[in-house]
C-alpha cells in the first residue's frame, strides 16, 4: 500500500477520530440527533480539516515554534469563520440548528491535533490527505450515529420516515440517547476490526 493510500485510509479505518480515538465528542454528542446534522457537521468539520491542513504544512517552516499554536489556531479559526458564513448564507436550515457548535471546530483537538501531530510536519500532499481521510472518518463516524439515533427515536432516516408515525423511543434524540447509540456502535466496530 503506497504512503498516500495509507494516510487516506488511515482516518477511516484504523484511526477513527471518533470511534477509535474517541476525539472530538462534543460535536459527536451533540449534533447527531439526525443524520443530516451529523452529515453536515462533518463536512463543515473536514473542509476545515483539509484547508488547514494544507496551509500548516505550507507555513511550517515560516512559523516561529513559540507561537506554533496560536499560529495553527487563527489559521483554523480562518477556516472556521469561512464555514460559518457560508452555512448561514447558502444552507440557513442547517446553519439554524448547527450554528452554536460550527465555531466549537476551532478548539475541536481532531482539528489542533492533526494540525499538530501531521500537518506541522509533512509534505502538502499528504497533509492533505490526512486531512481528507481523518474528515470522511468523521464524517462518516457523525453520519452513522445520526442516522441510528434518528431511527431508534423517531423511526426515520434522513426524513424518511421508515416506520409509523408512533415508532420511537424520544431517549435516542435526547442527550442520553448519544451516549447509549456511541457506547454501542464503539462496541461494534471494535469488535469489526479485531475480526479483520
Amino acid at each position: 500500500m503506497s504512503n498516500g493510500l495509507k494516510v487516506l485510509t488511515n482516518g477511516i479505518l484504523k484511526e477513527n477520530p471518533t470511534f477509535v480515538l474517541v476525539l472530538g465528542m462534543c460535536p459527536t454528542l451533540a449534533t447527531t440527533t439526525s443524520a443530516i446534522n451529523g452529515m453536515s457537521m462533518g463536512l463543515a468539520t473536514m473542509f476545515v480539516l483539509i484547508c488547514s491542513n494544507v496551509v500548516i504544512s505550507l507555513l511550517k517552516n515560516l512559523i516561529p515554534d513559540k507561537v506554533r499554536i496560536p499560529a495553527f489556531i487563527v489559521v483554523i479559526a480562518t477556516f472556521v469563520t469561512l464555514v460559518q458564513l457560508l452555512m448561514q448564507a447558502y444552507l440557513p436550515a442547517i446553519y439554524d440548528v448547527l450554528g452554536l457548535f460550527i465555531p466549537l471546530i476551532v478548539v475541536n483537538c481532531i482539528v489542533l491535533g492533526r494540525a499538530e501531530a501531521f500537518a506541522a510536519k509533512n509534505s502538502v500532499g499528504l497533509s492533505a490527505l490526512d486531512g481528507i481521510g481523518m474528515g470522511l472518518g468523521f464524517t462518516l463516524a457523525l453520519t452513522l450515529l445520526g442516522a441510528v439515533r434518528e431511527l431508534l427515536g423517531t423511526g426515520a432516516c434522513f426524513g424518511f420516515h421508515l416506520f409509523p408515525d408512533n415508532y420511537g423511543a424520544l431517549v435516542f434524540v435526547l442527550a442520553p440517547g448519544a451516549f447509549i447509540a456511541l457506547a454501542y456502535l464503539m462496541v461494534i466496530i471494535n469488535k469489526l476490526q479485531k475480526k479483520s
